[in-house]
């Protein structure tokens, strides 16, 4: 029995060379091209091939935004990201969409087959560098994290706080007992903190960074 794979990348060179050299095996026979994110979720319906293998940065929708697509129509579908891009963040990000895999286009075609097989097989398979590298931007977010709780205040904290939950600056100095001047002026320095401009941005990188929880 063959499996199915679904090749999805906005460069035609790039699905034929894959194409050719992933049907050197007769364990594996493509089923469909995509190039893009939204003709991927298109075809995964169509086809519901039994592994993808997806590129990142495309047109019209990303890889990043097909996987958690796909991710929440079809779980069962493994997905393995083959890119050219190699950061960091963009790892992190592609493993915790629900990616099975993520190698680089100039991973040799024995990797290239023991990830599909391993996806098939609903493992993930990352090479120790990518899992090391992986590792230490999570651990780098977390430092970043804490220093920006350290940066806040005990008063910026209790203010912020407030502010995620709706409440005015009037509401706020009646609240803690101080001017309403004041807590604008703590406002300002939030935001300067936090590289913002506005409550609705504080917050949002507030959340994020888990530096206030709602």
């Amino acid at each position: 029995m063959q499996h199915r794979i679904l090749i999805v990348d906005d460069h035609l060179v790039v699905r034929e060379g894959l194409k050719l050299l992933i049907e050197t095996s007769d364990k594996y026979v493509i089923v469909g091209e995509a190039e893009n994110g939204r003709m991927a979720i298109d075809l995964v319906e169509k086809l519901k091939p039994d592994v993808i293998l997806m590129d990142l940065y495309m047109p019209v929708m990303s890889g990043l935004e097909a996987i958690k697509e796909i991710r929440r129509t079809n779980p069962e579908i493994p997905i393995v990201i083959l890119t050219t891009y190699n950061e960091d963040q963009l790892m992190m990000e592609g493993i915790e969409a629900g990616a099975k895999g993520y190698l680089l286009k100039d991973t040799g075609i024995d990797t290239l087959f023991e990830s599909i097989d391993s996806a098939i097989r609903g493992e993930t398979l990352l090479q120790p560098e990518i899992t090391e590298r992986i590792q230490n931007y999570k651990t780098k977010l977390r430092k970043e994290q804490s220093k920006a709780k350290i940066m806040l205040t005990p008063r910026e904290m209790t203010i912020l706080q407030a502010v995620a939950h709706g409440s005015t600056s009037r509401e706020i100095a009646y609240d803690i007992g101080i001017a309403e001047r004041t807590v604008k002026s703590k406002l300002t320095s939030i935001y300067n903190k936090l590289g913002v401009d506005s409550r609705t941005e504080a917050v949002a990188v507030a959340i994020q960074s888990g530096i206030i929880h709602l």
